[in-house]
């Protein structure tokens, strides 16, 4: 029990440097490396608290998938960071005012909910399976829920499809009409390669 109280105080402590490390940081690449790091430490606080689907999941997509490609796109993009910093100052009241109401509504939260006398959870039974409690709550339960969040992932997705489309110079597209109506004798052409003579 102490050695899972001092992996868990080390692990939030990570997770809270990393996390501070991201809004900090100058370069953009290494704010999602530490973006990385945070995802990592997340995912073994949650595996420590006995939800080791969810740290599964975290490493799989965010990490595996989504940080790769965030990386991927912020490496191969020019990205003018002088350009960047010029309106900073201008953006600094408005995120001041944010930060400060985060952290009363925070505080609010914290002082009405008796967050101090919440019991601790029981023992986990040793035949417990949270990935299958899970999905059978997912899909019995929350049936209606999920079915919306996919419904307005894949809109999403056809929007962002729909947005980057744009007609470029130059490029070669392929038209299925004209494919479809093509002879055989408009395409092949037989050549007589010995000659007349022979």
């Amino acid at each position: 029990m102490i050695i899972t109280t001092i992996l868990f105080y080390l692990f939030s402590a990570i997770l809270l440097g990393s996390a501070t490390a991201v809004i900090t940081a100058r370069n953009p690449v290494y704010a999602s490396l530490f973006l990385v790091l945070a995802f990592f430490n997340a995912a073994a606080l949650f595996i420590l608290l006995g939800a080791e689907f969810l740290g599964l999941i975290l490493i799989l997509v965010y990490v595996g998938a989504v940080m790769v490609l965030f990386l991927f796109v912020v490496m191969m993009l020019d990205i003018n960071l002088t350009r960047l910093k010029e309106g900073f100052l201008s953006y600094l009241p408005l995120g001041l005012a944010i930060a400060i109401l985060g952290v009363l509504e925070l505080a609010v939260v914290f002082w009405t909910s008796p967050l101090g006398h919440i019991p601790a959870p029981g023992p986990i039974p040793a035949n417990a399976d949270n990935t299958r409690a899970l999905g059978v709550l997912l899909y019995t339960h929350y049936l209606y829920p999920f079915e919306i969040a996919a419904v307005i992932l894949l809109v999403a997705i056809i929007a962002a499809i729909a947005l980057t489309l744009r007609r470029r110079q130059g490029t070669k597209t392929q038209s299925i009409d004209v494919q479809m109506a093509v002879r055989a004798k408009d395409r092949i052409s037989l050549v007589n390669l010995r000659g007349p003579e022979q």
